[in-house]
């Protein structure tokens, strides 16, 4: 069997299966969630098996320490996904909510009432909890899912895949609600963003040449974020010991995430700030680059180039200067934002309400560290992506945003005048 082959055949069993999704209750779709994570606690010792492959590939590959970290299974990251599961279960059921209700003067009722979006289609790159937050999140939501991880991690996602498909299986859904195109040949992607006969939506997780590459040749809808290029602003004022530590944070505890901060702003009245952090930071083994302002505040400096603010790193590296007012780091942070995640450290009310006014980012945190920005913090129990679309959906995309609408109209025989 070809590529195209694959896909179609995948494409057409998942559009089959949200058929037969479409009319099931949130107590059957729960089941299928709880079946899933009796499956992944009962078969930890394969998963990890599966995955120790797929980082012995990774490291003879070369691939970083922070993609190594992405793609890493470990019995925590295991149980974390069988809990996500288990908070999804327990959300409301999403479907059949009246979102608004009117009669019309000649006695026609009409309903807007949710529903699920049908097949979503998932690209993504290393990081195979992906493949079951997204199974579940889907299947919450009454949509099926087709799932096409990356190479490096495709033994993981075949057996996690394996797995849910068995869980659905097991409560008389039908395997394909979770599919997964185990061919890792870039063709596959191409055919499957083309597959509108059969997907409803795509979602394209992994970084920026993956994403434009997806926006540019599908013709199925895309919810995507371009990149993760987020950044925090250290006002003239804020508590020092405590903002040192949530720059810390934002950009040490995953540097290989989305929502690690990528570059800081500090204003020229708080250098003691700029001092204490950049240090802090090279105490953690962080490459602070620079302009001209912080390497003459700050020693072990390597310069910055314009460059450097436009790049997600996904590593141990920031960019750092320093700004005249709030109003230039405003300006700064639009001209290099990616729409993901901004932050202000202050102890300005005025100025933090005023960030949050004027910069138009899906996620804006005052006080707070940027690595917020996740579907498990802010009470999703897991997402399917951080979207930095307008349309739809925007920041983590949990289980509501997995649904549409349509429209129910009843009358008594009415017709039309």
């Amino acid at each position: 069997m070809n590529i195209e082959q694959e896909v179609r055949i995948k494409a057409i069993r998942a559009k089959c299966a949200a058929g037969a999704l479409r009319t099931t209750s949130d107590e059957q779709r729960n089941d299928a969630l709880m079946a899933m994570v009796r499956e992944i606690r009962g078969s930890a010792e394969a998963i990890k098996e599966a995955n120790a492959a797929d980082m012995r590939a990774g490291e003879e590959a070369g691939l970083s320490a922070a993609l190594l970290d992405r793609l890493l299974l470990t019995d925590e990251r295991i149980e974390d996904m069988a809990v996500g599961l288990e908070q999804v279960a327990d959300f409301a059921d999403p479907l059949g909510i009246v979102l608004s209700e009117t009669t019309r003067p000649n006695g026609l009722l009409i309903r807007k009432v949710t529903v699920p979006l049908g097949v979503i289609g998932i690209v993504y790159e290393s990081r195979p909890n992906v493949t079951v937050d997204a199974a579940g999140l889907c299947i919450k939501a009454g949509n099926a899912v087709l799932l096409r991880g990356g190479k490096e991690a495709i033994r993981s996602n075949i057996a996690l895949a394996g797995l849910l498909s068995d869980a659905c299986e097991q409560v008389d859904l039908p395997r394909s609600c979770v599919e997964i195109i185990e061919s890792t040949d870039r063709e596959g992607v191409q055919e499957m963003i083309r597959a509108d006969e059969y997907v409803d939506l795509i979602v394209p997780r992994g970084g920026q040449g993956l994403i434009r590459a997806v926006v540019e040749n599908a013709s199925v809808p895309v919810l995507k974020h371009d990149r993760g290029l987020c950044n925090i602003y250290v006002d003239a004022t804020c508590d020092l010991q405590r903002t040192v530590a949530c720059v810390n944070n934002a950009k040490t505890q995953r540097p290989g995430t989305c929502n690690a901060v990528e570059n800081l702003w500090v204003h020229v009245d708080n250098l003691a700030a700029l001092k204490a952090i950049v240090a802090d930071l090279q105490a953690a083994g962080v490459e602070v680059r620079g302009t001209e302002p912080v390497q003459e505040a700050c020693a072990n400096v390597a310069p910055a180039t314009e460059q450097d603010f436009d790049t997600e790193y996904l590593d141990l590296i920031i960019s750092v200067d320093v700004v005249n007012s709030l109003q230039q780091a405003i300006a700064q942070i639009q001209k290099f934002s990616s729409a993901h995640s901004e932050a202000i450290f202050t102890d300005s009310a005025e100025n933090a309400a005023r960030f949050f006014a004027e910069i138009d980012s899906a996620c804006l945190y005052h006080n707070a560290s940027t690595r917020f920005t996740d579907g498990g913090q802010f009470g999703m129990g897991a997402e399917i992506g951080i979207s930095t679309n307008r349309l739809h959906a925007r920041g983590p995309v949990g289980v509501p945003e997995l649904t549409t609408y349509k429209w129910l109209s009843a009358g008594d025989y009415l017709s039309r005048e």
